[in-house]
């Protein structure tokens, strides 16, 4: 079947490998991440949960929940 299509989720210091072609939100639940507790970038742009990871994607997660 060849080589898996991945992408690439990076929260912090961690990166994580995800299967490419689900959504974002998806592949947050998959990570235990919660989607709201995150923003996605991608290449700088933000982009919104419903978003389709493709191959090759590196998806920078930026932490919203901030502390007092």
């Amino acid at each position: 079947m060849g080589t898996s299509m991945t992408a690439k989720l990076i929260l912090r210091k961690e990166e994580f490998e995800v299967k490419s072609g689900m959504t974002v939100r998806s592949a947050l639940e998959k990570l235990e991440i919660v989607p709201e507790s995150v923003i996605a970038t991608r290449q700088g742009d933000l982009i919104t949960d419903d978003e389709l990871i493709e191959e090759g994607d590196v998806i920078t997660l930026i932490s919203v929940i901030s502390g007092g």
